[in-house]
């Protein structure tokens, strides 16, 4: 379980983020990542890849799947603690296998009681095809993509499994389209070449690029939330990353891009716009793994919980 030693753990780090904050607040330079007048600082949860199902660990792959249940549930009760957060969110990769396994875990996330966001990642499709047009309508969520704003912050959650070889419908168009980018990229000796990443289709891109000029004219920044990452180069980034990543520097005023896939976890920066690859809780025996993240007028702190990192994003 996620122990009084776990928390000890983390104590450190929570305080170097309160000194971090006492330390004062810079001047935000003038590149559309400036936090509007009368900005009120805010936090959420963060979880990736619980990825639990009803079977033995695979203890070479490092994954104990069934563990994920009684990590989530100290996790939420932990997260249950900070009245403050304004939802939580699940970056993918809720199960592993089996579409039994969400009859295990989300009622684990009714325990709750914060306002909770999911996304979707590869492994929240490994049950037969037929069960595939039913996964968004059971873990609540409104589309493949979507978009909420919090305290003048619009959250874009970003569908990399739209083109992918596992996602969509059987004789959906979008699975040919996969192959051929998939097979294209393999041409090319790219890392991302795996079957188990994915892309946004042209229809999402054009959405999402819509999206963020719509929160700039909003005065609003923004975050971006999926389950792949797209910065730095990695073997589990999005087929298409080298165009969403052209995408997110023209709008400086996107703050973030979280995801998690990686398990391993990662992190890179171009200019003050960050990409953070949180870890899964899915890995190690008897570790946790989430986060509190919080959204500052000049940064953007992330309080780590067991073997999550605690960082202080620069914004200034």
């Amino acid at each position: 379980m996620f122990t009084r030693r776990d928390l000890l753990a983390a104590a450190p780090a929570a305080a170097a983020l309160v000194s971090t904050a006492a330390a004062g607040t810079a001047a935000l330079a003038q590149d559309g990542a400036t936090a509007p007048a009368g900005f009120t600082p805010f936090r959420f949860g963060v979880i990736s890849d619980p990825q639990f199902a009803p079977v033995v660990p695979n203890a070479t792959a490092t994954r104990f799947y069934g563990n994920s249940l009684w990590k989530l549930d100290a996790a939420i009760a932990e997260l249950n603690r900070h009245d403050d957060l304004e939802f939580v969110v699940t970056l993918g990769d809720i199960i592993d296998r089996h579409w039994e396994s969400y009859g295990h875990i989300l009622p684990v996330y009714d325990r709750l009681k914060h306002r909770k966001h999911f996304l979707l990642g590869n492994h929240d499709y490994d049950y037969p095809a037929e069960w595939i047009p039913s996964v968004i309508r059971t873990v609540g969520m409104p589309a493949p993509y979507y978009d909420f704003a919090v305290k003048g912050i619009r959250f874009i959650v970003v569908d990399g499994n739209d083109v992918s070889t596992f996602a969509p419908p059987k004789d959906d168009p979008r699975r040919a389209l996969a192959e051929e980018r998939l097979a294209k990229l393999k041409e090319t000796g790219a890392e991302n070449a795996q079957s188990w990443n994915g892309s946004l289709s042209d229809q999402q891109f054009a959405w999402l690029d819509e999206r963020l000029k719509a929160a700039q004219a909003a005065g609003e920044r923004a975050i971006l939330l999926c389950h792949y990452p797209v910065y730095p180069a990695n073997e589990h980034n999005l087929w298409d990353s080298e165009r969403i990543v052209e995408l997110v520097k023209a709008h400086p005023h996107c703050l973030a891009w979280f995801n998690g896939h990686n398990h391993a976890g990662n992190y890179g920066a171009i200019g003050k716009q960050h990409f953070v690859n949180f870890r899964g809780m899915v890995d190690t025996p008897d570790t946790s793994c989430f986060a509190i993240v919080s959204i500052q007028q000049d940064r953007i702190e992330i309080q780590g919980f067991g073997r999550e990192e605690s960082r202080v994003l620069d914004l200034a």
